[in-house]
């Protein structure tokens, strides 16, 4: 939780409000049909590797409301909530809108050009028969679902707007927020490049994903602070 209070601000604003919901009742979605017709709505709507053929474009969007889990989306939705509702505050609802889609967006592309620099490898693993073929079957077959890449790119855009501002770890951790946006960018990308050279994917995390979403918020935040839209507090 910052240290940065904006007076007057809604702290639940419409958009991070219907995300919320959006999300909550999607996960309801996908708890029944695959409790009542015993069918994971990942392979419909999570994003897939663009050669597979579960792919379909919309899953750059579907994917974005979609997650694996309770502590998933919670997790998701309480970071969306906490870094969220001040950058929306401060944009606006229409802004705040924008960036999210565009951050979530950049961050499945993102993750699609990882997976296509695994997946040669793969088939290299493969070729020269050090990996089985199940290993590639199960590759083209598993999803990416979840907020977490727009959730990256709301963070950044917090970060560059109130760089001094305090988040407490644990609750208890003072740290500040410029410090643990870099701290944490560095671990996913040690994450991510370490998976990528694996022969088989390590933690069923998204860490490109995550890069991504932050890539995005990043130039777009800038962007937009540098044409005085929505300064923070420096």
């Amino acid at each position: 939780m910052a240290e940065f209070r904006p007076g007057g601000f809604k702290i639940l604003p419409p958009v991070v409000k219907n995300i919320i919901i959006i999300c909550a009742l999607v996960f309801l979605a996908q708890q029944v049909s695959l409790r009542v017709f015993h069918y994971p709505l990942a392979y419909l709507f999570a994003l897939h590797y663009w050669q597979s053929p579960l792919f379909k474009p919309y899953q750059l969007v579907t994917s974005i409301f979609m997650h694996a889990g309770f502590w998933h989306i919670a997790l998701n939705m309480f970071a969306l909530w906490m870094f969220g509702y001040t950058v929306e505050n401060v944009w606006g609802s229409k802004r705040f809108l924008t960036f999210y889609m565009v951050c979530g967006i950049g961050a499945a592309v993102c993750f699609l050009g990882a997976q296509t620099f695994q997946f040669h490898h793969l088939t290299q693993e493969y070729t020269n028969g050090r990996l089985p073929i199940q290993v590639i079957e199960q590759f083209l077959a598993e999803p990416m679902l979840g907020a977490s890449g727009a959730i990256f790119g709301v963070l950044v855009a917090f970060g560059v707007m109130f760089p001094n501002s305090y988040i407490y770890l644990y609750f208890l951790v003072p740290i500040k927020t410029k410090w643990f946006v870099l701290g944490y960018i560095a671990l996913e990308l040690y994450s991510g490049i370490k998976d990528n050279v694996s022969p088989v994917p390590g933690d069923n995390v998204a860490h490109f994903a995550h890069l991504g979403g932050a890539l995005v918020g990043f130039i777009l935040a800038k962007y937009w602070i540098n044409k005085g839209i929505g300064r923070g507090s420096y």
